[in-house]
């Protein structure tokens, strides 16, 4: 197999675990354990596993502060996103969160200056009609948020553009500590919004299920499902670094956008998702005009 096989095989395995990621945290939460405390395991988990791998990874943050910022936006994508993807409708929470290269090219204009081409600003009209038609339903014809999942799946695509911009000005770091504050990130963010919302009463407890008094027997249930997610990310990260180091942008994003299809087929196969008309056309514009977004960018870089 050539190296830009494998390289395509590599992101395709990265959109299948996160586009997948939605049945085992649906199956944690039926037997009691809320996203944000199955998140804060699954994270910590890895986290620890990468810091015997890669035990260099925490060296360079005196060095580098502003990886406690890559820290804290990743870690909040992670949450919102699992959060989202766990209460929500698969479909829309997907497609929602994949407006980030509307909020990116925002951020861009603000945090780095890059002022946007006329066609950068058509794709986002084009993108933000998508939005409408997605956020648009027949019990309300408004385009706002429908509930918590759909606030938490915008919330977390601005986090993820925040993340990329974090990892264009990060880029001189080394690759291990990139990836330890990104995992680290999504642990005790989770910690700490899981504490904070159980606190509130906005969650339930960490052992509050109908068998707290049998804490062995539920730890038992959760281990498989926290071991094989902690692994599956742990890979599917790995994937995307060997990837996306390969091939080009426009083609990593291409490739990683079949993430919105392995999501939409399996959740609505299973029944945790109802594509309509709407959300399929708003859906639609919102993946097309990502594409383009990274072929533009793709091409910009190489004239450069």
């Amino acid at each position: 197999m050539t190296r830009p096989a494998l390289a395509v095989l590599a992101l395709a395995f990265n959109a299948l675990v996160w586009g997948l990621s939605w049945f085992p945290l649906r199956a944690l939460d039926a037997q009691g354990l809320h996203p944000l405390w199955a998140t804060a395991a699954v994270f910590t988990l890895a986290t620890i596993v990468l810091s015997l791998i890669c035990p260099s990874g925490w060296t360079h943050f005196r060095q580098h502060p502003q990886l406690y910022w890559l820290m804290a936006v990743s870690g909040l994508t992670n949450v919102g996103f699992n959060w989202a993807v766990t209460t929500g409708d698969v479909v829309r929470v997907v497609l929602l969160f994949y407006l980030m290269p509307t909020w990116s090219l925002l951020l861009a204009w603000w945090l780095l200056d890059e002022r946007p081409t006329r066609g950068a600003l058509v794709r986002l009209s084009l993108t933000l009609v998508g939005m409408v038609l997605v956020l648009t339903t027949p019990a309300s014809p408004w385009p706002l948020p429908q509930d918590l999942a759909d606030v938490l799946a915008l919330l977390a695509g601005f986090c993820f553009a925040l993340t990329n911009i974090w990892l264009l000005r990060l880029q001189h770091t080394p690759e291990s500590s990139r990836m330890v504050a990104m995992f680290a990130g999504g642990a005790w963010m989770a910690i700490a919004c899981a504490l904070l919302a159980s606190t509130l009463s906005v969650i339930p407890p960490l052992f509050a299920s109908p068998l707290e008094n049998a804490s062995l027997s539920v730890l038992t249930s959760w281990a498989p499902w926290v071991l094989g997610l902690s692994a599956a990310f742990l890979l599917s990260n790995f994937s995307l670094q060997y990837g996306a180091a390969r091939l080009s942008a426009h083609t990593t994003a291409m490739v990683m956008m079949s993430e919105v299809v392995f999501a939409s087929v399996s959740s609505v196969a299973l029944g945790a998702s109802v594509l309509t008309w709407r959300v399929a056309l708003g859906g639609g514009m919102i993946v097309v005009m990502a594409l383009l977004a990274s072929h533009a960018h793709t091409s910009m870089e190489t004239h450069k």
